[in-house]
């Protein structure tokens, strides 16, 4: 069976998540448990089961989305989608304020925006001191090092270093071009890019039908590093 059957075959058909979303899950419940009283800022949401349960249980929750044909800050109402409206956003230039938020959910994002160490530099700037972001990415190059597939030249224009790749885009039918391949590196240098610390883990556990080729889930700190004992 190849790769992709297998992955497809263990997508819930109760709630049609998939490993990594499960994996995103198990992660958020262990790390900010008490997240349905967070202030929440959560990028690019779909229909999946952690979009769905966010939009529905947290007190304070958030949307956004990218959209170059909109003005950033504007908000969409009434869209399809569980969170039934949500903010234009481009991450690499937020609107929002300073320390806005206790806690930024991306799922399969940062292999989406052109310069990622801005976004990151954005997140943690909107992060509120002790706040987080958990993020899934898959990490297509293990421990090879990551590279850029697409970049933007001075005019605007995009530059394809590596062939095409698209991904699923929840708000264009067009898809999200694929700009980096991160490889294990990815953590320390989303650290150097933002102040914040990161840690990334590995989530495998059939009981919950958490096994995937890239289930690496990330997680980054806004807080000083705990005092070792």
């Amino acid at each position: 069976m190849s790769k992709p059957d297998f992955y497809r075959s263990l997508q819930c058909s109760e709630c049609q998540s998939g490993p990594r979303q499960r994996a995103l899950w198990f992660a958020l419940n262990r790390f900010r448990p008490k997240w349905r009283e967070l202030s929440v800022h959560e990028s690019s949401p779909g229909w999946d089961l952690v979009s769905r349960r966010l939009t529905a249980e947290c007190k304070n929750y958030t949307a956004s989305q990218y959209d170059p044909n909109l003005s950033p800050g504007e908000i969409v109402d009434g869209t399809r989608l569980p969170c039934k409206k949500y903010i234009v956003q481009n991450l690499e230039r937020q609107t929002f304020a300073d320390e806005s938020f206790d806690l930024v959910v991306t799922q399969d994002v940062f292999e989406h925006i052109f310069d990622p160490f801005k976004a990151i530099a954005e997140i943690a700037r909107t992060l509120r001191p002790g706040g987080a972001t958990i993020m899934s990415v898959p990490v297509v190059r293990k421990f090879n090092p990551s590279q850029r597939r697409a970049r933007l030249t001075g005019d605007g224009a995009i530059e394809f270093i590596l062939s095409a790749e698209y991904h699923g885009n929840p708000v264009s039918g067009d898809g999200a071009l694929v700009t980096v391949d991160w490889g294990y590196d990815i953590a320390a240098l989303l650290a150097r890019a933002s102040g914040l610390w990161f840690i990334m883990q590995t989530f495998e556990n059939m009981d919950y039908g958490i096994r995937d080729e890239c289930n690496q889930i990330l997680i980054g700190m806004k807080s000083p590093l705990p005092t070792l004992e």
